[in-house]
């Protein structure tokens, strides 16, 4: 794969950081759930949980061997949403 290391850093991490905020927003714990136990704390480990799918999403499109950017862009943000449900499961 091809690119600057920089702006390809800085578009998995957006791509997490989305992936958790949306996660949170609309597969998180309910309304209930954020009364009592606060919104802040569940948004940033669903941030940080979107960003480390993201990393494991890009670099396995690496090791797969896809050459073009953007599709490991994409398998970055199915990372994400994998990574995002598992958590999910498990919590």
């Amino acid at each position: 794969m091809r690119g600057n290391p920089l702006v390809t850093l800085v578009i998995i991490l957006l791509i997490g950081i989305v992936a958790g905020i949306l996660y949170d927003r609309f597969a998180g714990p309910g309304w209930l759930s954020r009364q009592i136990a606060g919104s802040t704390r569940s948004v940033v480990t669903s941030v940080l949980i979107g960003i480390a799918g993201a990393f494991v999403g890009f670099h396995l499109a690496a090791v797969i061997g896809l050459r073009d950017v953007v599709v490991a862009y994409i398998v970055a943000a199915i990372g994400a949403a994998a990574v995002l449900f598992g958590w999910r499961m498990v919590k």
